[in-house]
C-alpha cells in the first residue's frame, strides 16, 4: 500500500490547540508540520484588542524585518523626471506617472507587491484608490510610501520592508518568512514584529492590548503563542 501523504488533519491532531507555546516551539512546530512540496510562508496573526472604530485606536505602519521575507518585491512607482531615474535605479520594477496611472485604471494592472508615489502624483494616484485601496496597495506618506526619497523607499522595501494595520476585526496579519529559513531568522523576524506592534500601541487603547498571537504556514494549521514571552527569554531559548 503506497504511504499516505501528511494531511491536514494529521498535521492538527499534533498541535495542542488549548496550550500557548513559546515562539521558538512555534518555530519547531510550522516546520515540522509543513505539508506543501514549495517553501511555505510562515505568517502570523495577531489579535488586538483594539476599538478599530475609533480613530484613535487604528494601528498602521510598516517594520523593517531583521531577515527580510525570502521573496521578491515587486515594486511600482509613480514619478517624473529625475526621480523616475531615481526610482530605476534604486531597481523599481515598474516606474511612470500618467500612463502607468492608465494601465492600472484601464487594464487593471496590479502586479506588483508595493506602490510609491512621490508628493506631486497623488493627485493623479488618488483617482486608483477604488482599484489599490482594497488590495493595500495605495501609497500613504504615514508609512512613507509618498516620499520625495524615491531611492530610500524603493531600496527599503526591495529589503524587506514592510507594511502593517489591523483589519476591520482589529487583527493584524503579517508574513514573517519562509519554512526554509533557520528557526533563529524566524524567531527574530517574529520578535521584531512583536516590538513593533507594542512600541505603536495607540495610546488610547484600554485592556489588554495583545490577546493572542497564532502562527501557521501557508498550508499549515495555527499555532497559539505566548505573546508575553520576552526578547531575553527568546535569546535563551534560541542559544
Amino acid at each position: 500500500m503506497a504511504k499516505r501523504g501528511k494531511t491536514y488533519r494529521d498535521a492538527r491532531e499534533k498541535v495542542d490547540r488549548t496550550h500557548e507555546y513559546t515562539p521558538s516551539e512555534a518555530v519547531k512546530l510550522v516546520k515540522e508540520l509543513k505539508r506543501a512540496k514549495f517553501d511555505e510562508s510562515v505568517e502570523i496573526h495577531v489579535r488586538t484588542g483594539l476599538n478599530v472604530r475609533h480613530a484613535d485606536e487604528q494601528l498602521r505602519g510598516t517594520i523593517a524585518l531583521p531577515h527580510g521575507l525570502g521573496k521578491e518585491v515587486t515594486i511600482a512607482v509613480f514619478a517624473r523626471g529625475d526621480k523616475a531615474k531615481e526610482a530605476e535605479e534604486a531597481g523599481a520594477d515598474y516606474v511612470g506617472a500618467e500612463d502607468l496611472a492608465e494601465r492600472i485604471q484601464n487594464e487593471g494592472f496590479t502586479d506588483f507587491d508595493i506602490a510609491i508615489a512621490t508628493p506631486d502624483m497623488m493627485p493623479v494616484v488618488g483617482r486608483l484608490g477604488r482599484i489599490l485601496g482594497p488590495q493595500g496597495k495605495m501609497p500613504n506618506p504615514k508609512v512613507g510610501t509618498v516620499t520625495m526619497d524615491v531611492r530610500k523607499a524603493v531600496e527599503e522595501s526591495k529589503a524587506g520592508k514592510v507594511e502593517y494595520r489591523t483589519d476591520r476585526t482589529a487583527i493584524v496579519h503579517l508574513t514573517v518568512g519562509k519554512t526554509s529559513f533557520p528557526d533563529e531568522q524566524l524567531i527574530e523576524n517574529y520578535q521584531a514584529v512583536i516590538e513593533e506592534l507594542n512600541r505603536a500601541k495607540p495610546s488610547a487603547a484600554k485592556g489588554k492590548y495583545l490577546r493572542s498571537v497564532v502562527m501557521a504556514s501557508t498550508q499549515g494549521p495555527g499555532i497559539k503563542v505566548d505573546p508575553s514571552r520576552t526578547r531575553a527569554e527568546m535569546e535563551a531559548a534560541t542559544a
